[in-house]
């Protein structure tokens, strides 16, 4: 796990400063305390920060073969590279190191461009083809890890965080207000967009090449899947699955520094604890949470789960004054703003980590995979409601528009009620309605088709799933935008501001290609969500640690401390006219939500999370 950067000057092809690459360098200097290199070619540069995970003396970076052919600069981890390594040495490849880069360096040599599909892992890389003076820039399937970059005019700037494009252009950042409007629709900008005007991410899954002297971004992991040929019985499927897990969580190990798991109590942490248990004892396990004053609080059931498991336990409680005092830090840290409450807890408990080991595992990807949150139960028998008499919905819908507050159920309600699959989708993630996203900025000052701007994010994304149903189709989607974008970008952005590497076995690509090929009732059977993984999580985990209510770091209390902020410090920042979210935003509008919310009229914490997120995000840019 690494900090990459570098920079281009592909249009008048005028040599890179080295002082340019430095400084993009220190900026990412909090991923790789270990080691740090650069290289230069000419009108090209790359630079490289370490954290020594996998052979400490010999992956320094920028590697080369021995040729000095093909450069590469590389954050991540290949899990499969020395099942790779055997079959490049087979061709005649011979390898100076033992850590997983060399594979890429070879690796591309051999195969070029479709070395990407053959590596199972998490990574943002670039490649220099010296030969052919041909960058490739290269994000993931799943968008584990992050690339961003700013073409300006004929030169391409990138790097693992906005913060190393930043100190190489030396610009005063401003706000893409599109962008913003998609915040606040959502809690999250998706790929490409930040809110950083003229700084796109690559999306999961794409690459971008320079040569000829001409930039361009397409697709590298087209991925479509098609259901089983034949239909799986409920135990063919666990056993597959199972050993999926297995497979998974032993390549996930390899490591030459200790590694740990992040232990939210829930029973996905919970089986990767297992499974772990298969390959070594004693884990060393981390919660952070509340203390016992909340009756449903992870520091207990964390506690309780390492104790069944034989983990060697540690805890983080955190307070309310913690939660406000941190929350400046944390936007700082994440650099994209995300209105998610857990990003507190997630920055303390990688701190705590971090005290004990350089890397650790996390349970995030069954919910998505397989079904585990609210609105899967929507998209699972969305089609019963649609059949109904349209009478009968009007009916229950007026009724439960009445309702007061419970935003969250009367839009997904709304939801379900519209046909174009894509715009379904679309009305499922949001947070609030794109209407009230657009009231609260100037007149003017959006286009008119902002709405539509997530939809073009999906485009290419439609077609490869298009034989998936409809519960599959959101999962896909979510795989590829939610889950990165959102709650994988701030466990990278966090957790390396520590310096901790987290790795996801869960978004393994061979459980991804297994999942995404299941049919819906191995996901959402009846009311019980999760069906298959949990159901496999059952034979190793007692019913207390199965039954538990779904917490996820203690979103809840989070939520409860928003509450009680919102009528001090918090309060303020919504009253103040001189807020700095009202260069942008008209406080006429965000007021009246803050009113309604306080009222009780409406349930409003999430957008105003996000609002007071956003003012964080400004003062801190």
């Amino acid at each position: 796990m690494c900090g990459i950067c570098g920079q281009v000057n592909f249009g008048d092809q005028s040599p890179v400063r080295l002082d340019d690459i430095k400084r993009m360098t220190g900026a990412l200097a909090h991923r790789g305390p270990d080691d740090d290199g650069i290289f230069l070619d000419g009108y090209l540069g790359l630079g490289f920060r370490r954290l020594s995970i996998i052979d400490l003396d010999g992956g320094h970076q920028p590697m080369s073969d021995q040729a000095e052919s093909v450069w590469v600069v590389f954050n991540g981890e290949i899990y499969n590279f020395r099942e790779l390594r055997v079959e490049l040495e087979s061709l005649g490849y011979q390898f100076r190191t033992h850590s997983d880069t060399e594979v890429i360096v070879h690796g591309y040599k051999q195969w070029g461009d479709d070395v990407l599909n053959r590596l199972n892992g998490m990574f943002g890389l670039a490649i220099w083809d010296a030969p052919n003076h041909r960058l490739l820039l290269a994000r993931d399937p799943f968008g584990i890890k992050l690339v961003y970059y700013k073409i300006d005019g004929n030169r391409l700037y990138f790097g693992s965080e906005v913060r190393a494009i930043l100190q190489a252009t030396q610009e005063r950042a401003t706000v893409d207000l599109a962008s913003l409007n998609l915040f606040l629709r959502y809690r999250y900008t998706p790929s490409p967009h930040t809110l950083f005007t003229g700084i796109r991410k690559l999306a999961p899954g794409t690459k971008l090449v320079v040569e000829n002297r001409a930039p361009q971004i397409s697709r590298w992991h087209n991925s479509r899947p098609v259901p089983f040929s034949s239909a799986k019985s409920d135990t063919e499927a666990r056993e597959e699955l199972h050993e999926l897990y297995k497979q998974a969580v032993r390549r996930h190990l390899i490591s030459d520094v200790p590694v740990g798991l992040l232990l939210s109590g829930g029973i996905d942490s919970g089986l990767l604890l297992a499974l772990m248990n298969l390959y070594g004892t004693a884990w060393p396990t981390y919660t952070v949470g509340y203390g016992t004053s909340y009756s449903e609080d992870e520091l207990v059931h964390g506690e309780e789960t390492a104790r069944v498991l034989g983990g060697r336990h540690h805890s983080v409680a955190l307070t309310r004054e913690m939660f406000e005092d941190a929350l400046p830090r944390i936007v700082s840290c994440l650099e994209e703003p995300v209105a998610t409450p857990s990003i507190v807890a997630m920055y303390f408990v990688c701190e705590r980590a971090r005290q004990d080991v350089k890397t650790a595992l996390i349970g995030q990807g069954p919910d998505e995979l397989f079904g585990g949150y609210p609105r899967h139960l929507g998209l699972r028998y969305g089609n019963y409601w649609r059949g109904l008499p349209a009478w009968v919905r009007g009916t229950v819908s007026s009724a439960i528009t009445m309702l007061p507050r419970n935003e969250m159920f009367k839009r997904g309600l709304y939801s379900l009620d519209i046909l174009d699959r894509m715009r379904r989708y679309q009305n499922v993630l949001s947070i609030i309605p794109g209407g009230v996203a657009d009231s609260l900025f100037y007149e003017g000052s959006v286009s008119a088709d902002v709405g539509d701007t997530m939809l073009r994010c999906w485009a290419d994304l439609e077609e490869p799933m298009e034989a998936t149903d409809d519960l599959g189709g959101l999962q896909y989607i979510e795989v590829r935008s939610t889950l990165p974008d959102e709650l994988l970008m701030y466990a990278d952005k966090l957790s390396m501001a520590h310096g901790l590497e987290l790795r996801v076995p869960y978004l393994d690509k061979e459980i991804v290609q297994f999942a995404e090929r299941l049919p819906a009732k191995f996901k959402v059977r009846g009311r019980s969500q999760k069906w298959l993984h949990r159901t496999l999580a059952g034979a190793y985990l007692p019913d207390r640690v199965i039954n538990r209510k779904k917490g996820g770091f203690a979103d809840t209390v989070v939520d409860d401390w928003f509450r009680i902020a919102m009528t001090g410090r918090m309060a303020d920042t919504f009253l103040d006219g001189q807020s700095r979210m009202y260069q942008y935003l008209k406080p006429e509008s965000v007021q009246g939500l803050y009113n309604a919310h306080v009222s009780g009229e409406n349930d409003n914490h999430k957008i105003l999370f996000s609002l007071i997120i956003f003012e964080e995000w400004l003062r801190v840019h």
